[in-house]
C-alpha cells in the first residue's frame, strides 16, 4: 500500500484524569476512522499531559521538589500501565476504527514512570513499545530511561514502515541516524505544548515552539520520511484559572506547533492556530520518498561506512539477573 492518509493529533490533554484521558483518546481515535485517516499520531506524554500542565502555580520546571510532592503522587496515580484495562480501552477503539497509532503517554510500570510510546496496529495489538532513551533535563526527576529495547523505533505495518520519537529525542543524532537505518518511511515526532520566548527571562530558543517544529522538519530532511508533528495545547482558560497568562515559562496561552512534513521537508498542510485543537490529516504516497532518496540516502550512497559508522548495544540492561542468567521479574 503506497498511498496512505495520515493524521497529527493537535489537541488539550485532560489533565492529571486518567479516565477522562482514555475517553478523549478514543473520541480522537474514532474521529480518525470516520475520516478515513490510516496513520495516526499522538505527542508526548498525551496521557495524562505533560507537566507544565495548569493545575497547579509550580510546574516541574518551575517548582521545587518539595512543592511538587503532591502534584507526583496525582501524577503517577493517573499514569497509564501498559497491560491495564485502560489501555485494553485504547486498543479496542484502534481495532474497531481499523487504524495504526503510536500513542505518547506516561508509562506506570511498578514504581517508575517512563515517556512512552505504544505502537498498535488496526487489530488492536500492542506490536511495539519504547520508551524516552534519556528523558530532558529536570525530566529525569520524573521519569526513567528507556533501555536496548526502546533503540527499535521503528515497525512495519499494512500502511508502510513506522516509526516514532519523543521530543528531544529528535536532537539525539546518533538515534536519529539509528531510525533511518531501519528503513522509516512515516515518523510520528511527539512533542509536549511549547511556547515562544518567555518575556523578561533569558531562555534558550532551542526551547521554544518554532525549534522544536524546525528539529521535526529536519527530520524529514535528513531522513528522507514523511513526519508527522503531533503537539499538546494549552488552552486559554486553563491557564487563566492559575494566573499562568503572564507569570513563569508558560506566557502564551496555546503551545501547538502542529504539521506534517514530506520527505523533502516541504509542509503538506496549511499550519492551524497555535491553541486549536484539530487533527491535521494528509494523503501521501510512499513512492514519493524515492525522489528525496535519489538525492539523498543518509544510510545508503549518501554515507561513508568506511569512515564513519555507529554502534548499537541492542541488549537491554536489568537491574536483577537469576544465577541461570534469566532476568527476575523485576526488569
Amino acid at each position: 500500500m503506497t498511498r496512505v492518509r495520515v493524521g497529527a493529533v493537535q489537541a488539550e490533554p485532560a489533565w492529571l484524569d486518567l479516565a477522562a484521558g482514555i475517553a478523549k483518546s478514543v473520541a480522537l481515535i474514532q474521529e480518525a476512522g470516520a475520516k478515513g485517516i490510516n496513520v495516526l499520531g499522538f505527542p508526548e506524554v498525551w496521557i495524562p499531559g505533560y507537566l507544565c500542565r495548569p493545575m497547579l502555580d509550580r510546574t516541574m520546571w518551575t517548582g521545587s521538589v518539595v512543592d511538587n510532592m503532591e502534584l507526583m503522587h496525582q501524577y503517577m496515580a493517573n499514569s497509564l500501565n501498559r497491560d491495564s484495562p485502560e489501555m485494553d480501552t485504547i486498543r479496542q477503539a484502534v481495532k474497531e476504527a481499523g487504524i495504526f497509532i503510536v500513542l505518547g503517554y506516561s508509562e506506570r510500570d511498578g514504581g517508575s514512570l517512563y515517556m512512552a510510546q505504544s505502537f498498535i496496529n488496526p487489530g488492536g495489538q500492542i506490536v511495539h513499545h519504547r520508551r524516552k532513551i534519556k528523558p530532558t533535563h529536570v525530566e529525569r526527576s520524573i521519569w526513567g530511561e528507556g533501555q536496548a529495547e526502546s533503540l527499535q523505533t521503528v515497525v512495519d505495518s499494512p500502511f508502510g514502515r513506522i516509526g516514532g520519537l519523543n521530543c528531544w529525542e529528535h536532537l539525539q543524532p546518533l538515534l536519529r541516524f539509528y531510525e533511518y537505518s531501519q528503513g522509516v518511511q512515516i515518523h510520528v515526532a511527539s512533542w509536549p505544548a511549547e511556547f515562544p520566548e518567555p518575556k523578561g527571562l533569558k531562555w534558550p530558543f532551542h526551547e521554544t515552539d518554532v525549534a522544536s517544529r524546525n528539529a521535526s522538519q529536519f527530520f524529514a530532511i535528513e531522513g528522507q520520511a514523511f513526519v508527522l508533528v503531533c503537539t499538546q495545547v494549552v488552552k486559554r482558560e486553563s491557564l487563566q484559572k492559575q494566573n499562568l497568562v503572564e507569570g513563569g515559562i508558560i506566557q502564551t496561552p496555546s503551545g501547538g506547533f502542529s504539521m506534517i512534513f514530506g520527505p523533502d521537508g516541504a509542509s503538506l498542510v496549511e499550519a492551524p492556530p497555535a491553541g486549536e485543537e484539530c487533527i491535521l490529516q494528509a494523503d501521501i504516497n510512499l513512492g514519493d520518498i524515492d525522489y528525496a532518496k535519489a538525492m539523498i540516502d543518509t544510510v545508503g550512497h549518501y554515507s561513508r561506512p568506511d569512515l564513519l559508522s555507529l554502534k548499537v548495544n541492542t541488549e537491554a540492561a536489568k537491574c536483577v539477573w537469576t544465577t541461570g542468567g534469566n532476568p527476575s521479574l523485576h526488569t
